[in-house]
């Protein structure tokens, strides 16, 4: 259940307010989360830092490579400032009489007046006469320079080793997302659209991704280097460490006011991502319903607004982001005015070197880049935090009940079908099945009619365990189906529903789909006795013919057959039909009916259809209301108790019994003058005298 926005609260509301209602949802108790507390940033980041937990030795040994790189580049400004101090002190001294000595030169300055040189002279080791020490300097500068080069050496093998633990972690959260769509029921995909589940898998976790990556690295030599390069500030002079350290408090209230301002934001912005995908695939999905009905502007009408809408999201979410890292650049301009003026009063009084105020400069500058970079990567870790929270909303959604471990492996029965006392409901405010209970003798062809909604195609979902039971028992050859895996019980069964689908490959590897170790003669059996093989020679490559993702090379009527053609070569116990036959014309139904009576031998059948045919030729038919079954027995004994069934035969079907009856006639009057033929021969000669018409 989703809460739809109103006019009433705000995007930032909203966004708290549906967080909240998953992770009740998730969670089962719906008086634990609190509205607005769901949007957990510090949860839901922890958590999402705690996926690097397997990589744990690699991150330490990427933490030591980080603080030997800082170290290294921590030390070179105090070492470049000293020969700063090389230049200056040989300038100077240049200018100073040789001969004499650093004392008697300071005297000398301070008796004409020059008080502050004479401070610089004191302290900055000048040698009156002697000029600029290049032997030092070049020494200092290929220290500095070796200092700077091994710095970025480690830098780039720990940004390398982050990119690995990255990529590895990312490719096992997707993964995991994988694994757990597997495991989640199929009542969760009833409730979630397609796209904006399509999102949370591709979008959110490629954000997350780009936002580790981007922000990891960066974020531990931010830190370190924040660290060292304080701890050099105060060997220099804790006066101006103190300047540069009131930057701290005035970043602090740019990240508490802005950051979850910006975090909230850039949920909405995923969310709304999520949904425009929905809307798109959606309005893919029905391209040709949409042009059918002329709907294409009322189509795009509803993209239009919804695209504004990510617009106005995206805007906001990158505008609040986008102030953070100037607002930081803007305190650090200032810190570097006030260490720039407070520097060179402490240099022109003495109290400092002049090559010392310019590593502190640069200390200064190293101090809040870091701090700035962690501002930008501020909004990057807030937007892929939004998306973490979505994709942790995925992994905690209620899962199936798992297989027992010591479930029992099915007999090999004669498939019988007993439903016993059995009750189902969607909701429990509506029940749908009520005590149902009724027998399905091995063999039997049994057809499940009823008007829409009465709980058809329920029933054999319930049989594939699809939904687990609300009471009552389910029985597969004497075994309760509860008891046994899903992945045991499906393997008896044989299912084919309304809507084909097939899926990129070849017309081969769909129909062996069905059964991983069917040999090519077996699906050749299969294809001709439900009449792929028809069509299939008349494609360019056969049964080798490449069907692209829509399957859009081949009709409809075609894919079913083919998804039919699937579940006949799976040689299942139980077979399943849904509407199976929905898609193909009343004559190609005809020839798969003969087909399917071959098929079916040996095999319990559940067909559901509205086509009379297949009614009319059941072993036993189930008429339901209300998810009750309200009328059983054979096509003659319900027309002749004038019941349901006679009311639903009389309002849709006396039609199609009268023209299927005069198609039945003409192909068997057909098969007739050939003689008494095989069933198989049968099928093909009518499909020979109907080839030019089909």
């Amino acid at each position: 259940m989703t809460t739809e926005p109103n006019t009433t609260i705000s995007e930032e509301e909203q966004y708290e307010l549906e967080l909240a209602e998953q992770a009740r949802v998730n969670s089962g108790d719906w008086d634990s989360v609190a509205p607005g507390k769901a949007a957990n940033f510090g949860k839901s980041f922890k958590r999402l830092i705690g996926l690097l937990k397997p990589h744990a030795v690699a991150f330490t040994f990427v933490s030591m490579l980080g603080a030997a790189g800082v170290v290294l580049a921590v030390i070179a400004p105090k070492v470049l400032g000293e020969a700063t101090n090389v230049l200056f002190a040989g300038v100077i001294g240049s200018q100073l009489p040789a001969g004499t000595t650093t004392a008697e030169a300071v005297e000398q300055l301070r008796a004409a007046g020059q008080d502050d040189l004479a401070n610089i002279v004191q302290t900055a080791g000048v040698v009156p006469g002697e000029g600029v020490d290049f032997v030092k300097l070049s020494q200092i500068l290929i220290l500095v320079l070796m200092l700077y080069v091994f710095s970025a050496f480690l830098t780039w093998v720990q940004g390398y080793v982050v990119n690995v633990i990255m990529v590895r972690t990312m490719w096992r959260l997707r993964e995991d997302v994988e694994a757990k769509l597997n495991r989640l029921p199929l009542s969760h995909f009833d409730k979630v659209q397609r796209g904006e589940l399509i999102s949370r898998v591709t979008n959110d976790i490629d954000n997350i991704t780009q936002a580790m990556q981007q922000s990891l690295s960066g974020a531990i030599t931010a830190v370190l280097t924040v660290v060292g390069v304080l701890i050099m500030m105060f060997s220099i002079s804790w006066q101006l460490a103190l300047v540069a350290l009131v930057s701290l408090p005035l970043m602090g209230v740019i990240f508490g006011v802005i950051g979850p301002k910006s975090q909230k934001a850039f949920g909405i912005q995923w969310r709304k991502v999520g949904r425009l995908n929905a809307r798109v695939e959606e309005s893919f999905s029905g391209h040709a319903l949409v042009k059918v009905f002329g709907r294409e502007q009322d189509a795009h009408e509803k993209f239009k607004a919804e695209n504004e809408e990510l617009y106005q999201a995206s805007f906001k979410a990158q505008f609040l982001s986008g102030i953070i890292m100037p607002g930081m650049m803007f305190i650090g301009n200032l810190t570097y005015v006030g260490i720039a003026v407070l520097g060179g009063l402490m240099v022109a009084s003495g109290q400092l070197r002049l090559g010392d105020v310019q590593a502190f400069i640069q200390y200064s500058q190293q101090f809040t880049q870091p701090l700035s970079e962690l501002g930008g990567m501020a909004a990057v870790v807030q937007s892929g935090t939004a998306s973490a929270e979505r994709v942790f909303e995925l992994l905690d959604a209620d899962e199936q009940e798992p297989d027992a471990a010591d479930a029992p492996k099915p007999t090999d029965g004669d498939g019988t079908i007993e439903f016993d006392h059995v009750s189902f409901s969607y909701n429990p405010e509506h029940p749908l099945i009520r005590d149902l209970s009724f027998r399905v003798e091995p063999g039997q062809t049994v057809a499940i009619v009823g008007p829409t909604g009465a709980g058809k195609t329920t029933l054999v979902n319930l049989i594939m365990r699809f939904y687990e039971l609300d009471s009552g028992r389910i029985l597969l050859n004497g075994q309760d189906v509860a008891e046994l895996s899903r992945r045991d019980l499906r393997a008896k069964t044989g299912m084919v529903l309304q809507d084909p689908w097939l899926f990129a490959g070849t017309i081969r590897e769909n129909i062996r789909y069905g059964r991983e170790s069917a040999t090519d003669d077996e699906i050749l059996e299969a294809a001709r006795a439900t009449y792929v093989d028809r069509f299939v020679h008349s494609l360019p490559d056969g049964y080798d013919t490449k069907l692209d993702e829509e399957a859009s090379n081949v009709s409809a009527g075609e894919k079913q057959l083919i998804t039919i053609a699937r579940a006949f070569v799976a040689q299942p116990s139980v077979l399943i039909l849904d509407e199976a036959t929905s898609s193909v014309d009343t004559r190609t139904e005809l020839l798969l009916q003969h087909a399917m009576a071959a098929l079916r031998e040996g095999r319990t059948s559940f067909v559901i259809a509205h086509r009379l045919s297949t009614i009319r030729d059941a072993d036993l038919i189930l008429v339901m209301e209300h998810g009750d079954i309200v009328e059983q027995g054979s096509h003659d004994e319900l027309i002749a108790r004038e019941g349901a069934y006679w009311r639903l035969y009389n309002s849709q079907f006396e039609q199609a019994a009268a023209d299927l009856d005069a198609e039945a006639a003409a192909l068997a009057g057909g098969a007739s003058e050939q003689g008494p033929n095989p069933l198989e021969e049968r099928v093909e000669a009518a499909a020979e005298a109907l080839e030019p018409e089909l």
